[in-house]
């Protein structure tokens, strides 16, 4: 049996973060959004009190 855990990690830039650990073994996917804030349906331009997150 395989086991899949999710993580969400969050460190500056975004896209310099999942290049990094899309090239870890082990990682199957990566995606990049925006976590932990209140801003609805954040974006780059207006992501308020989000981190940018993988």
């Amino acid at each position: 049996m395989t086991t899949t855990e999710t993580a969400i990690l969050a460190g500056g830039c975004f896209w310099g973060a999942q290049q990094l650990l899309r090239r870890r073994p082990g990682v199957i996917s990566t995606r990049v959004g925006y976590s932990g804030g209140d801003t609805p349906n954040a974006t780059y331009r207006n992501h308020g009190d989000h981190a940018e997150a993988v």
